[in-house]
């Protein structure tokens, strides 16, 4: 007598066409990974205390180097491209310094911006040089140059990522998922391109400008330990204590015997 497969068969079509439509990885081929720092819950607390302050470079500041930039490269520029690891402003202070709150916080966890940190590559040169993010938050990556970058993150605790933006107005998006200070980010096709992510499960963070200046807003009442961390002179630290509505002011000081 002759079985009759037919249900077996149909079943069996049915299984591997679920199979296809649904599970494994996300589209891209890299595994979803949710984010430290992005999960729901109460939201972290935040107040309007502020510590604020400035680094100053102790010393006589290094002339800075000119890059050596290939002839493409070059091209973009009317001059001379200096290096940006050491930068000391005109009022005696240190720019690209990365300050942010490394103990201290409570509750949490701190829900990450809806806004992406804008990351570019103009004039074969990343800008921003020091830049922070939340774990999880989307980094934007540009390329508004007209030749091939190449974007290769060297972290220690994150996923690394390394690809090619091969045409001008080129968008990719990545994050990190949890945090890590601080991350390296080079271009194996421009060796001289270099940049710098402080990723951090909060929001409070600053990096000094032109002023050498910071500023770290909305903190809940509280006692700190604030970082400073600078490429080539590592890091410093301060304890601070500030109340809700106050502003405390620190400052740091960097230099070539530090």
């Amino acid at each position: 007598m002759r079985r009759n497969t037919a249900p077996f068969l149909s079943a069996l079509i049915l299984s591997l066409v679920l199979a296809g439509c649904g599970g494994g990885e996300p589209s891209g081929g890299e595994a979803a990974e949710t984010p430290s720092g992005a999960a729901a819950g109460t939201p972290a607390p935040t107040g309007n205390a502020v510590v604020s302050g400035s680094v100053t470079f102790q010393g006589t500041p290094p002339q800075r180097q000119r890059l050596r930039l290939d002839a493409d490269c070059q091209a973009l520029h009317d001059g001379p491209v200096l290096a940006e690891n050491v930068i000391v402003n005109e009022n005696g202070t240190l720019r690209n310094v990365f300050v942010y709150v490394k103990e201290g916080l409570e509750g949490g966890p701190f829900t990450p911006p809806a806004e992406p940190v804008v990351f570019d590559q103009q004039g074969c040169v990343y800008i921003p040089h020091v830049f922070g993010i939340m774990a999880g938050q989307t980094l934007r990556i540009l390329n508004s140059d007209p030749f091939l970058h190449n974007i290769h993150a060297l972290p220690e605790v994150n996923r690394p990522f390394n690809f090619g933006m091969p045409k001008q107005g080129d968008v990719r998006e990545q994050s990190f998922r949890v945090p890590e200070v601080m991350v390296r980010i080079k271009c194996d096709v421009h060796p001289w391109m270099s940049a710098y992510a402080g990723v951090l499960g909060h929001p409070f963070y600053s990096v000094t400008g032109e002023d050498g200046t910071f500023t770290i807003a909305n903190l809940p009442a509280g006692s700190y330990v604030i970082e400073a961390w600078h490429e080539e002179y590592g890091t410093a630290t301060q304890n601070v204590t500030v109340a809700e509505g106050e502003t405390a002011t620190v400052s740091f000081s960097f230099g070539a015997g530090t």
